[in-house]
């Protein structure tokens, strides 16, 4: 069967690395196909990367990591341990609840550029617009 087919779709490991990276992009101001030139991919393998419905090599994502200039950890935060050995049962479970868009990813690179007054100003509105739409899908 072919990866990221059937049910289960790609392993949970290979959407939190492509997560990252997507995420690592957007936050440098990269577009797919920037990234995709630097390593001498096309841009629907770096679409297919970040979906995680094609594994990234170790040697690729040492690439990403150099070109992003992070350690190659980076991809891995927010992966929680799993208990046990290796090859012992379960799947490594995430610290998020929620996938990141262009736009969390924006708001939380341009928040710090704001006065603490109007970072608290922000938050009340984000605040109030999502208890609005928990409101509003709660009927």
């Amino acid at each position: 069967m072919a990866r990221g087919g059937g049910e289960d779709g790609p392993h949970p490991v290979d959407r939190h690395v492509g997560r990252r990276v997507c995420e690592k992009r957007i936050s440098l101001g990269y577009n797919q196909s920037d990234l995709g030139r630097a390593l001498g991919l096309t841009f629907q393998q770096i679409q297919k990367y970040e979906k995680g419905a094609n594994r990234i090599s170790a040697s690729k994502l040492w690439d990403i990591a150099r070109f992003f200039k992070v350690d190659i950890g980076y991809f891995f935060e927010g992966l929680n341990q799993v208990a046990g050995g290796v090859g012992e049962g379960g799947t490594p479970a995430f610290d998020h609840d929620f996938p990141s868009t262009r736009y969390t990813i924006e708001m939380s690179r341009l928040a710090p550029k704001l006065s603490t007054r109007h970072q608290k100003l922000a938050l009340e509105l984000v605040r109030e617009l999502s208890e609005n739409a928990s409101d509003s899908t709660a009927d």
